[in-house]
């Protein structure tokens, strides 16, 4: 009865699509915070326990903290957060930015990831149309802006989310949803091997790294979901706006030439338009 509601009214489907992804950018803005420190936090159990085997002293059992445990509190005073105060967007605009318990400001970013998610999922719902692409489209949208923040804040991109990411871009493409299974495979292997081997002539060109494995692993990852066709244009405009950010961030805010700048940013926001528009771009690129 649901989905037939769903299906039989857009609008319906628009608004519910909007309001889950209000409630997923809640989640998104624990991931982005917690999964970082939870790599890190295996990665020092892992030396603790390497020591350990050498002789020396390991870790002490340090308490759970994952993506559901401890409950969200606040940084400053240890505020465990209610349900109410936890309302995407609607409860940060009530306490106006500001913790119930200690007054302490809580970042706009939070209500920014929630309210960027519910516009994309919504507008996602509308490009699609209910049915199998507007679903799986959802779950890359979301993925594809956890990855962004997390990158941003970290220069990481956890396996943990762009490796499924490959394997569930083919699975998704077995009946040809957004492409042929044979052009995701060969956009999966072609994604990876075309950063890797812009890593390697640069590293050996300069004598330095230029990037991460994990932007691989997201242009792999791109290329599963959308086909090989589809990585020039991201590759392009991953490109074309890392670039202009770089050198504005170099001419007009001070950033130092030797400072990193992380490029998963740009190749998800490059994915997500051939996600939406690739065809249309690249059928007109084509036309001209």
């Amino acid at each position: 009865m649901i989905f037939e509601s769903l299906q039989s009214s857009p609008m319906l489907f628009i608004s519910a699509s909007t309001i889950l992804g209000l409630m997923v950018g809640s989640f998104l803005n624990v991931v982005i915070h917690r999964l970082p420190r939870m790599m890190e936090r295996e990665w020092r159990e892992q030396c603790s326990a390497l020591s350990a085997g050498h002789g020396e002293m390991g870790g002490e059992c340090a308490a759970p903290y994952n993506l559901v445990v401890p409950r969200s509190a606040c940084p400053s005073c240890g505020h465990t957060i209610s349900a109410r105060e936890n309302v995407p967007v609607i409860s940060w605009l009530i306490l106006r930015g500001r913790c119930a318990h200690c007054k302490a400001p809580i970042s706009p970013r939070y209500p920014v990831v929630e309210a960027l998610t519910g516009l994309l999922s919504g507008f996602v719902a509308w490009h699609f149309g209910f049915g199998p692409a507007a679903l799986t489209a959802l779950l890359l949208t979301w993925s594809l802006i956890a990855l962004t923040f997390i990158d941003f804040d970290t220069q990481l991109l956890p396996d943990s989310i762009t490796q499924p990411l490959i394997w569930l871009g083919l699975l998704c493409n077995l009946n040809g949803l957004f492409t042929t299974l044979g052009s995701a495979l060969i956009g999966a292997v072609a994604g990876y091997l075309t950063l890797w081997s812009i890593y390697w002539l640069f590293r050996l060109a300069a004598k330095k790294e230029g990037m991460g494995y994990g932007d691989f692993k997201l242009l792999a990852a791109i290329g599963a979901w959308l086909g090989w066709q589809m990585l020039p244009l991201v590759i392009l405009l991953s490109s074309l706006v890392g670039a202009a950010v770089g050198i504005s961030l170099i001419l007009f805010a001070g950033h130092g030439r030797q400072i990193p700048i992380p490029f998963g940013p740009y190749l998800a926001g490059g994915g997500l338009i051939a996600l939406l528009w690739g065809k249309q771009i690249t059928q007109a690129y084509l036309g001209l």
